[in-house]
């Protein structure tokens, strides 16, 4: 596989062990992830300040979670109700390029890379820290993969909607840790196709089409809007509950 770097539209998979950039949007045949610019839509209000670290059982993943940061639903729940409501930005001065990606990690692996190596099993890296094997399973459709060029990484918030949402008015260094986080559940590998259909949609316009991945997708979105302080549509509030209701009890 080549190594990607620099941007492109994101999708992401998640590991086979569920048995994931750059965003839910990508370019046709790169591989890299990242988001499409939006349409332009009315300005939002301003992000909420993020809420405070959840603690407690309620904090603890649930068994079969493939994203790291995960929370339970009663937590998601909690932090969904917090979030500010207000409509979208507008794309105005939105770049892909405000998005520092993919950054190194260190070892000579960028975060795709290292995303790649945490979601697959039995990933086999090159000098370069290029994934050569390994087998991994898309998180939004349930496709099974070999070869990691058939991957991209995808933002679970795109990062033109964090644009959209709060994101315009952050700094440099907000944007590019929004782009490469590997502590909270937004980047994950998932089959290319899954990830340029979802584009840089909310809920609300798109949902993966395997319904079993709503419950982690709905946790994991509202967990890192939750954390960098970013908006929701009500459409959005409406199907992230939808989805979060899909946990089991």
């Amino acid at each position: 596989m080549v190594r990607q770097t620099g941007p492109g539209i994101a999708v992401v998979t998640a590991v086979l062990l569920l048995g994931s950039v750059g965003c839910g949007e990508q370019v046709p045949g790169d591989g890299k992830g990242g988001d499409r610019p939006g349409a332009t839509a009315t300005p939002s209000a301003a992000p909420s300040a993020s809420p405070a670290s959840p603690s407690g059982d309620d904090a603890k993943p649930v068994a079969g979670d493939v994203l790291p940061g995960m929370v339970s639903a009663a937590v998601a729940r909690t932090q969904l109700a917090a979030l500010t409501v207000g409509k979208p930005g507008t794309m105005a001065g939105y770049s892909r390029d405000k998005f520092t990606h993919w950054a190194e990690q260190g070892n000579k692996c960028d975060t795709r890379e290292s995303v790649l190596k945490r979601d697959g099993t039995d990933v086999a890296q090159d000098a370069e820290c290029r994934a050569v094997s390994g087998h991994w399973k898309s998180l939004y459709d349930g496709a099974s993969f070999t070869e990691a060029s058939k991957l991209d990484i995808d933002h679970m918030v795109p990062l033109a909607e964090g644009w959209r949402s709060g994101a315009a008015g952050w700094d440099a260094a907000k944007r590019k840790a929004f782009a490469n986080d590997l502590a909270r559940p937004q980047l994950l590998a998932v089959s290319a196709s899954s990830n340029r259909s979802k584009g840089d949609q909310s809920p609300d316009q798109w949902q993966p089409t395997d319904r079993s991945s709503w419950c982690q997708y709905g946790r994991a979105w509202t967990t890192v809007k939750s954390h960098y302080g970013l908006t929701v549509t009500e459409a959005e509030r409406a199907t992230l509950t939808t989805m979060i209701d899909t946990c089991a009890a």
